[in-house]
């Protein structure tokens, strides 16, 4: 078993966090915010070319971390590979060490810097955990035996926030069934409506991250607004960031808040720094998340 999922399964209030790997190959930066992250969180969540921005194979990155020791979650989409080459993956990231996985479907080319790229999706979410699931049963999507299995904790997203939000637990049903063992959400602002989607779906017993962005200012705050589906900041929130003369502390201050107010509600937080990594541990001082023992395990 992963790290990540012995502590999930034993109900240990767990924080991941997430790093977009380079536009490049210079990698030193991204590891010295990994580094930076060691005792703060649990596992570190690396995109998938999040957005439809093209930057290095997540699957190489999880490599170097993984030979510092760090536990990672490989984010797997499915925009832009076939089946054959999903499951490929897999194996080769699974042959490299990894075993946390997060299956995707992924943003459309659209809205990333590739518009004219284009998009496969021969599977989609629940079809890709459903063929991660096959291959640690031995057998790929075309029942072709494996000379050996590998071994995933496999992760999904959900969003409290839907739209449609009977439609997203149905789904999110489909995905426990398919062998989804922990989901992510989307980013929580409002603790009131993920206690209401919690217990909704407390019933399938699965642990639960809320997701948190740390917020940069009242703009930013708008364009979430604008461009994230399922994502409301409300507008108290947006006028604290705009009348905060320190954004950055204001913004620290507000993840914190809303993380202690969802502690009691879910299996623990994934926080989405965009850019602002080193100031996770800040975060989660704030929260009081990072505790001594966090702390000594840096």
């Amino acid at each position: 078993m992963s790290r990540l999922s012995e502590l999930l399964e034993s109900g240990k209030f767990s924080v991941t966090a997430e790093i977009n790997p380079p536009k490049g190959v210079g990698v030193e930066d991204i590891l010295s915010k990994a580094d930076t992250l060691l005792g703060s969180v649990d596992a570190i969540n690396l995109t998938d070319q999040q957005g439809a921005v093209m930057g290095m194979s997540p699957i190489a990155l999880a490599s170097l971390l993984l030979q510092r020791n760090v536990e990672v979650i490989l984010q797997v989409t499915c925009r832009d590979r076939n089946r054959i080459a999903i499951q490929g993956d897999l194996l080769g990231a699974s042959a490299l060490g990894v075993e946390n996985i997060l299956c995707m479907t992924g943003d459309p080319v659209g809205t990333g810097d590739h518009p004219d790229a284009k998009m496969v999706f021969d599977l989609d979410s629940i079809g890709l955990i459903g063929a991660a699931s096959s291959l640690m049963r031995g057998k790929d999507m075309g029942n072709n035996s494996l000379q050996e299995s590998p071994k995933f904790y496999i992760g999904a997203v959900v969003n409290p926030a839907a739209s449609e939000l009977a439609d997203e637990i149905i789904r999110m049903e489909d995905k426990i069934e398919a062998g989804a063992r922990f989901f992510q959400t989307q980013a929580i602002f409002d603790p009131t409506q993920l206690e209401e989607f919690m217990a909704i779906v407390r019933h399938t017993g699965v642990p639960i991250l809320a997701g948190i962005i740390i917020l940069k200012s009242g703009n930013m705050a708008r364009n979430l607004n604008l461009r994230l589906p399922g994502v409301h900041v409300p507008d108290a929130i947006i006028d604290e960031m705009d009348n905060a003369g320190d954004k950055a502390s204001k913004g620290i201050e507000i993840a914190g808040r809303i993380i202690r107010d969802v502690m009691g509600l879910c299996s623990g937080i994934h926080v989405m720094a965009i850019g602002w990594e080193r100031r996770i541990p800040s975060v989660l001082k704030a929260a009081g998340v990072l505790s001594s023992e966090r702390d000594s395990s840096s």
